[in-house]
C-alpha cells in the first residue's frame, strides 16, 4: 500500500496556506524554505545554530499526485530543535520502509555514497534519484558536437569535381594548386607511372590533361594567346568600305625618297635628318584629288634591312625611288626583293631627272635584270620620271599610285574593333612610351584597351601626323598612341580588346609563352670545350631615340665577325642615358653609346666622376666605325721578329769595371748596342736580354759588322762559356684593325 505524504504545518495558518500554494506552482522536487525572524537560544549540547528551516514539500513518491491531508492530532512542536529531530525520525522510518527497494537499486549499479543521508535528501521523497552534474552535461554536449563534426567532415570529404584550365606548359605546383590537390600526391602519382619529377618541373599539356582526369577533375585546354588574337583579327566581311592605300617609299640611300615625300606633303623633313639620312620610319598621310594616301618613308642605309622588310609587309603599294644619275644599287635590289617577297605591286619613280648626267633609259634597262619591265617596253610596271627639286611629274606619280590602288580594290570594315601594326616606338620625356602605329582595320577610339606584343595599355591620346590631337583614327591612318605600359617593339601587332582584364591577361599569357619558348641552354661542342683561348668580348650599352634605330644598330653590330674579338650587347634600349646605364657600364666595363639621345644631368655628372665616356652619335655608320675601332684595340698586335746577326764566343775576358766580356766573332749580319740578344748553348736559349756595351780593339763602338771580332757585354748576365752563340734580333709590332 502506497504511503501517503503528510504535510506538516508550523507557525501561523495564513503563512502555511501561502506556502502550500507556492509549492503547488513549483516543480516536482522543489522545496520552499522560509527564513525565520526569531533565533532560538543555542544549547550546550548542540553547537549548530538553526537559521534556516525547511517548511513544506510537495513531492510525492514515484510521481503520485499530491493529496495534502491536514493532521490536527500531531503534537505541537514548540522549538526548532524538536522540529529537526522529528524530521530526522520520519526520514529514518521512510528509509527502513524502502530498504528492499534500495537493495535492488544497489544491484543495478547505484553507488553506496548515494545513500548517504543529508538534510536535502531527508526532505526529499526520491532519495535514490540523483541529479546530473554540470560536468556530465558538458561532456554529453561535447560528445554530441563531436559526432556532428564527424558527420560534416564525412560530407565534406566527398570529392569536388573542378574545371581545371591547362595551358601549353604548366608546373607540377601550379597544376596541383589548380586542382586543389596536394603537390606530394601529384608527384607520388607520377612516381607510380615511372616518371621522376620535382615540384617545379614543367609538364606538357597532354600529361597535365591526363593527370587532371585521373584525379577526377574536368580538364579544359586553354587557348594560346596567339589563337585568341587570330580570332580577334579575323576580318569581317560585312560593312566593307574603301580605305586609303598604304604606300611605302623604298630605295637606296641618298636617292631622294624623303625629298619626294617632302614635296608631296609640302614639309621639309630632310633638314631635320642628321647627315641627310633617314634614321627611322616616318609615316604621313596626304590628300590628292580627294584621295587620301598614306606614305611610309623607310631608311635606305644598309643597316636598316629589317625596317624595310617591315615596311614592305605592311604596305599595299611600294614606290621604288631610283636616282637617274646613280643607277640600281645594292639597297635598290634589296628593296625589290622585299617587295616581291611580300607580293606587293611596285611603282618605280626615277628621280633626279633634272640633272645633266641623268639617264632614265639606262635605269629602265638595269631594272630589266630584276624582272621589272616598264609599260613602254610592253611590261606591267609603272615607271614615272620625276624630279623632287623641280616638282616634275609628281602629279603623274600620285596618279600612278592611285591607279594601282584602284586595281587592288582595297576595302576593310570601319565599324569593328581596331587592329594595326607598330611602326616605331620611343620613350618621350614628359609623355612616356609613345608608339607610332598604322591602323589596318576598324576605327581606333580614345579610351580603347589594347594589346601590342608583350605590352598592353589604354589609349590616352591619339596624335596624327600633323601633331594634332584626334578622338578616333580610321583605317590606313598613321597615328601616335599614348598610354602603352612600356616601349613596344617595332613590327608588333596592335589589337583592341573589350576591357582591361582581357588586355592584361593576353599580355601576360604572351609574355609567359615567349619565356617558355626561349632556350637559354648552350651546349659545349668538342671545339669550344677544348679550345685554348676564348674570344675577347667588347661589352656595349646602346641607348637610342627610337626602337627601329636600336634594332638596326644591334643587327649591324652582330654582322661584325672576328675570331679573336666579338661585340656583346649587354643592353639596347630606348630613351635618354640614365644613371643606371652609367653604373652598368662601370660594372661591366662596357662602351656606352648614345644614338640621337642625350644623357640626363645626373648621368653626365656620374659619368664624369666615374671617368666613363659617353659616346654620342647621330649617324649610324659613325657608330659602327667607332665600335670597330674599339674592337681593334682589343686585338693583340702582330709581332714580327727579325734576326739581325749572330756571333760566336771564342774567349772570355775579365775587365775591371765592366765585369766579364765575351770575346766574339760576328759570323752573320751585324750586332748593334740597340739589339736584343739571346745566349744559345747546345741549341737551347739560356738567356734573353739586351746588349750592354760593344768593344772593338779596346774602343767602345755602336755596331760591329760581319767577320769582325769584338767584345760583348750583356746586361745582367755574365755566365758566358766558350762556343756559346750570341744571336741579335729586333722585334716589330703592328696594330691590327678589323
Amino acid at each position: 500500500m502506497e504511503k501517503k505524504t503528510k504535510l506538516t504545518i508550523s507557525g501561523t495558518a495564513k503563512k502555511s496556506f501561502k506556502n502550500i500554494e507556492i509549492a503547488k506552482t513549483q516543480g516536482k522536487n522543489s522545496v520552499v524554505i522560509e527564513k525565520q525572524s526569531n533565533k532560538f537560544p543555542s544549547r550546550g549540547g548542540s553547537p549548530r545554530p538553526g537559521g534556516f528551516k525547511p517548511k513544506t514539500t510537495s513531492t510525492s513518491n514515484k510521481g503520485a499526485a499530491v493529496k495534502p491531508s491536514f493532521v490536527p492530532k500531531s503534537p505541537v512542536v514548540t522549538n526548532d530543535f524538536e522540529r529537526r529531530k522529528l524530521a530526522e525520525q520520519r526520514a529514518t522510518k521512510r528509509l527502513k520502509g524502502d530498504e528492499n527497494k534500495d537493495k535492488k537499486t544497489l544491484k543495478a549499479g547505484t553507488k553506496k555514497r548515494e545513500l548517504k543521508l543529508t538534510v536535502s535528501r531527508a526532505l526529499s521523497d526520491e532519495i535514490e534519484a540523483k541529479e546530473r552534474s554540470l560536468a556530465s552535461v558538458k561532456r554529453a554536449r561535447q560528445k554530441e558536437s563531436k559526432n556532428l563534426t564527424k558527420e560534416e567532415a564525412q560530407e565534406s570529404l566527398k570529392p569536388v569535381k573542378r574545371d581545371v584550365n591547362i595551358p601549353e606548359a604548366i608546373t607540377v605546383r601550379e597544376l596541383a594548386n589548380r586542382m586543389a590537390e596536394q603537390s606530394s600526391n601529384v608527384i607520388k602519382f607520377l612516381f607510380g607511372m615511372g616518371v621522376t619529377v620535382t615540384i617545379n618541373q614543367t609538364l606538357a599539356a597532354d600529361t597535365a590533361e591526363y593527370l587532371v582526369k585521373e584525379f577526377g577533375h574536368n580538364p579544359i585546354r586553354e587557348e594560346k594567346a596567339e589563337e585568341i588574337i587570330q580570332k580577334i583579327k579575323a576580318t569581317r566581311v560585312e560593312n566593307l568600305k574603301n580605305r586609303p592605300p598604304i604606300v611605302t617609299v623604298m630605295g637606296h640611300v641618298d636617292h631622294g625618297k624623303t625629298s619626294v615625300l617632302d614635296v608631296l606633303r609640302s614639309a621639309n623633313v630632310v633638314s631635320g635628318e642628321f647627315g641627310g639620312i633617314t634614321q627611322h620610319i616616318g609615316a604621313y598621310q596626304i590628300e590628292s584629288q580627294s584621295n587620301k594616301l598614306t606614305f611610309i618613308d623607310t631608311p635606305g642605309h644598309a643597316a636598316f634591312t629589317e625596317m624595310r622588310a617591315r615596311g614592305s609587309k605592311l604596305t599595299d603599294v611600294v614606290v621604288l625611288v631610283v636616282a637617274a644619275d646613280d643607277g640600281v644599287k645594292p639597297q635598290t635590289v634589296e628593296s625589290i626583293k622585299h617587295a616581291k617577297a611580300a607580293n606587293v605591286p611596285i611603282v618605280v619613280a626615277i628621280n633626279k631627272c633634272d640633272l645633266p648626267d641623268a639617264d632614265p633609259q639606262k635605269i629602265k634597262n638595269q631594272l630589266l635584270e630584276h624582272e621589272l619591265i616598264a609599260e613602254d617596253l610592253s611590261g606591267d610596271t609603272l615607271m614615272v620620271e620625276i624630279s623632287a627639286t623641280t616638282k616634275l611629274n609628281l602629279d603623274k606619280l600620285v596618279e600612278a599610285i592611285i591607279l594601282q590602288a584602284e586595281i587592288l580594290d582595297l576595302k576593310t570594315d570601319f565599324e569593328s574593333k581596331a587592329t594595326g601594326i607598330v611602326l616605331e616606338s620611343k620613350i618621350d620625356v614628359g609623355r612616356g612610351p609613345v608608339a607610332t602605329i598604322i591602323v589596318t582595320t576598324g576605327t581606333l577610339k580614345k579610351g580603347d584597351f589594347f594589346v601590342s606584343g608583350l605590352r598592353w595599355g589604354k589609349v590616352r591620346a591619339i596624335i596624327d601626323d600633323k601633331g594634332k590631337n584626334i578622338n578616333e583614327a580610321l583605317p590606313s591612318t598613321p597615328v601616335e598612341i599614348l598610354g602603352i605600359n612600356g616601349a613596344a617593339k617595332s613590327g608588333d601587332d596592335f589589337i583592341v580588346v573589350d576591357n582591361e582584364k582581357e588586355a592584361k591577361t593576353l599580355s601576360e599569357n604572351r609574355a609567359q609563352e615567349s619565356k617558355d619558348t626561349k632556350n637559354p641552354l648552350s651546349f659545349a661542342t668538342q671545339d669550344s670545350a677544348f679550345s685554348d683561348q676564348s674570344a675577347k668580348e667588347l661589352n656595349l650599352i646602346i641607348k637610342s631615340d627610337v626602337h627601329g634605330s636600336s634594332e638596326a644598330i644591334k643587327n649591324a653590330i652582330n654582322q661584325i665577325k672576328h675570331d679573336e674579338v666579338k661585340p656583346k650587347i649587354i643592353l639596347a634600349d630606348i630613351g635618354m642615358v640614365t644613371e643606371t646605364d652609367v653604373t652598368l657600364a662601370k660594372a661591366s666595363n662596357a662602351v656606352l653609346i648614345a644614338f640621337n639621345v642625350k644623357p640626363s644631368k645626373e648621368a653626365k655628372k656620374l659619368a664624369e666622376n666615374e671617368k666613363i665616356k659617353i659616346s654620342s652619335y647621330n649617324i649610324i655608320y659613325e657608330v659602327l666605325d667607332y665600335i670597330k675601332k674599339r674592337m681593334s684595340g682589343l686585338l693583340s698586335p702582330d709581332i714580327q721578329e727579325t734576326v739581325t746577326g749572330t756571333a760566336q764566343i771564342l774567349e772570355i775576358f775579365k775587365v775591371s769595371g765592366a765585369g766579364k766580356v765575351a770575346g766574339s766573332k760576328v759570323m752573320e749580319g751585324e750586332i748593334s748596342t740597340a739589339s736584343d740578344v739571346r745566349i744559345i748553348r747546345d741549341g737551347a736559349i739560356i738567356y734573353t736580354g739586351k746588349v750592354g756595351t760593344l768593344f772593338r780593339e779596346k774602343n767602345q763602338v755602336k755596331q760591329v759588322n760581319n767577320g769582325q771580332e769584338c767584345g760583348i757585354t750583356v746586361k745582367d748576365y755574365m755566365d758566358f762559356q766558350k762556343n756559346d752563340t750570341i744571336e741579335a734580333f729586333s722585334v716589330t709590332s703592328t696594330e691590327r684593325m678589323i
